[in-house]
């Protein structure tokens, strides 16, 4: 079977055979994708013309329902997510869950949030600015919907959520959307469009997808467009200096690599509240979805005194991991999702043990229950130690993009300081410490190159949301080598879509422009 691609109000096969998507326990094929032969032109200038105009005819309470109505038509079709999840990514029920689950609560909370912007079309930012003595001409700011096309170039990992967490606030801006998920796992992200689109919810031209490969879909970029990218660091770099969005200055947001950390603080001792909910969070970032996250926890660094007893715990905790066909009861840990990803992390592997020993894992001919190894894509869950963290290096700069982490001993809180800051930018870093002036110092100190921190303590343990888990009401991004973008953060989001302008005229015209928008203070609140 092959998947077509919807583009223009149609659906349309792509020429020639297409890629192979497989399952990663077997390495069997599934289905095909391809977008030869497909005008990626065209595809842009209907989703600008056609669904860009039809979405800012809606107000924003308008646009809520309707990402309210996906929601129900997502959680609807659940199970059959689930099962491409796990033929297509070797998902365990709860990596399914992560990705599904995540993309319907992200669309919910979207839909809340936008409802409270009413029967609203645009947004009014900040007060009346007097421009003569008279007052009779004044200036007002106002944020509108991009006249172009949101172009999400997506990751592998996330099908799923990563399409709706993008698409959400796109779509209540007012922008169209046109998906390229990454291709390996593009067939779940295809099937959810197809039902949406046969929901009827958006109008013509809102959503569309292409699976396989973008092709010349930069080339037809302009000034109007926005382009948001998940993935490597070098296609980052490739998207940032393309010949069309240097000449519109189109907008661009980037989440790329990201070495992200946890932290014991001094105070976390052995079997302390603080340790244990440290422990549990590394095993945890370690095997939902076999690492494959790009929040997952990279780097734990751990007092000198404490590096033994940490190293104890993972080790007699992954122990207890079954990896194998999650098809198979009491299986915890899935395969990655194709034996290219598989290499890769190897071949990471082996670059930390340039700096590292291998503490637990870390052996390539590991037989993961139910499968043959020969054929299927998985990784021991691995546990390095960095042997000299003073003079390391490649443990701050090597991501590997699976179920391996490494422990990074810290002298004091000035060397601490200095590592964490070698990862270059970060998504996220856990703090677990009851130490309110470590604690503190620590934020002051790193938290510049972090889109997000979680501190965790005893008072918290059964109630933060997880060092991994992206809430959509929280920012998610990170600066530096993490790509310096930001996503989500509620309503802050929206921004990424709207343009900022100045109106300048009369109090009486500007009243009346502004009297169907509403107020930008709420994309904070």
């Amino acid at each position: 079977m092959k998947l077509d691609n919807f583009v223009c109000g149609q659906w349309r096969a792509g020429q020639g055979e297409g890629v192979a998507l497989v399952d990663p326990m077997d390495g069997e094929t599934l289905v095909r994708v391809g977008t030869d032969g497909i005008d990626c032109a065209a595809a842009l200038e209907h989703a600008r013309s056609v669904g860009g105009t039809a979405l800012r005819a809606l107000t924003h309470a308008q646009r809520a329902q309707r990402l309210a109505a996906i929601a129900e038509v997502l959680g609807a079709h659940r199970d059959a997510y689930f099962d491409i999840s796990l033929r297509n990514s070797g998902a365990t029920p709860a990596d399914a869950g992560f990705d599904v689950d995540g993309a319907i609560f992200t669309l919910k909370t979207y839909a809340r949030l936008g409802r409270s912007l009413g029967d609203t079309r645009g947004l009014v930012d900040g007060a009346v600015v007097p421009l003569s003595k008279e007052g009779n001409f004044v200036a007002r700011h106002f944020l509108t919907p991009q006249k172009g096309a949101a172009i999400f170039i997506n990751a592998f990992n996330f099908p799923a959520w990563g399409l709706w967490e993008k698409a959400a606030p796109a779509l209540l801006a007012g922008m169209p959307v046109v998906l390229k998920p990454a291709t390996p796992t593009a067939w779940l992200a295809q099937r959810m469009v197809a039902d949406v689109v046969a929901a009827g919810i958006l109008p013509e031209g809102a959503l569309s997808i292409l699976c396989g490969s973008a092709r010349d879909l930069l080339d037809h970029v302009n000034e109007s467009d926005v382009v948001s990218f998940t993935g490597s660091a070098d296609t980052a770099r490739h998207i940032r200096s393309h010949a069309r969005v240097l000449a519109g200055s189109v907008r661009v947001n980037i989440e790329a690599d990201s070495v992200n950390a946890a932290v014991l603080g001094p105070d976390a001792v052995s079997a302390s509240a603080e340790f244990e909910l440290a422990v549990k969070e590394v095993v945890r970032e370690m095997t939902i979805k076999a690492g494959q996250k790009c929040t997952a926890i990279r780097r734990v660094f751990v007092p000198e005194a404490q590096t033994a007893a940490l190293e104890a715990a993972l080790v007699e905790r992954l122990g207890r991991i079954t990896v194998g066909d999650p098809r198979q009861e009491g299986v915890r840990m899935g395969p990655l999702v194709n034996r290219a990803q598989q290499a890769a992390a190897l071949a990471g592997i082996e670059r930390l043990k340039a700096e590292c020993v291998v503490v637990f894992g870390g052996d390539p001919d590991f037989a993961p229950e139910g499968v043959d190894p020969a054929r299927a894509a998985f990784v021991q869950p691995t546990v390095l130690r960095c042997e000299h963290p003073a003079r390391a290096r490649v443990v701050h700069e090597v991501e590997v993009f699976g179920p391996v982490v490494t422990i990074v001993p810290y002298a004091d809180e000035a060397a601490l300081g200095r590592m964490l800051r070698l990862g270059q930018g970060s998504l996220v870093a856990s703090v677990y410490s009851s130490d309110g002036v470590f604690v503190h110092a620590l934020v002051d100190e790193v938290g510049d190159l972090h889109g997000r921190m979680m501190l965790v303590d005893a008072t918290v343990g059964a109630a933060h949301t997880g060092h991994g888990n992206v809430m959509p009401t929280c920012l998610h991004g990170g600066p530096g080598r993490a790509g310096g973008g930001e996503e989500l953060g509620g309503l802050r989001a929206l921004g990424l879509y709207l343009r900022r302008h100045v109106v300048q005229g009369s109090p009486e015209r500007l009243a009346s422009l502004a009297s169907a928008c509403a107020d930008a203070a709420l994309l904070a609140a």
